[in-house]
């Protein structure tokens, strides 16, 4: 399938779901999709970016700037993830505790905002990785549009640049 029908795809993937809140972390992958959401679905689309103590000023301010630049409805989540002990142990679950916590807390926002799902950035290229957070997601029944619509990174990449999307 060519770059082009993979992006169609996506589209209908999004348009499909109705409503939708993106879990942002102003990396590559859920700008993206933030991006092609609120293309999509315009203001049915909002992007959750969890804010801790864990999260570099840096990262929140230029995460922040991407979607103000480009118009994406953006909502600031107030996480504790740092609260939990067993995210503290710092293991290799250490991500499923973060994410969990970012899960549970949009899970609650998807309710109080009417909206029919949550989605992340997960990418083709991530479901062969050791990802924890992915099982989080999915306990919370998170949805991977960009898998759907069988998109690798370096496709994500070229269809940002394509956009003329600064990621």
């Amino acid at each position: 399938m060519d770059l082009a029908a993979k992006r169609a795809l996506l589209d209908t993937a999004l348009r499909d779901l109705g409503s939708v809140m993106i879990a942002y972390s102003g990396g590559t992958d859920s700008a993206f999709l933030a991006w092609a959401a609120h293309q999509t679905l315009g203001d049915k689309m909002l992007a959750v970016i969890a804010d801790s103590a864990s999260l570099p000023r840096a990262e929140l301010a230029a995460a922040l700037a991407f979607t103000a630049q480009h118009g994406i409805p953006t909502h600031i989540l107030q996480t504790e993830e740092l609260e939990n002990p067993d995210y503290q142990r710092n293991d290799a679950q250490r991500c499923f505790h973060c994410k969990d916590e970012l899960f549970t807390r949009m899970e609650a926002e998807r309710e109080a905002r009417g909206f029919h799902h949550l989605a992340y950035g997960m990418n083709l290229d991530d479901r062969g990785e050791f990802r924890p957070g992915q099982r989080a997601a999915s306990l919370h029944k998170a949805v991977a549009p960009l898998v759907t619509a069988q998109l690798t990174k370096a496709e994500i990449r070229q269809l940002a640049r394509d956009a003329r999307l600064e990621l």
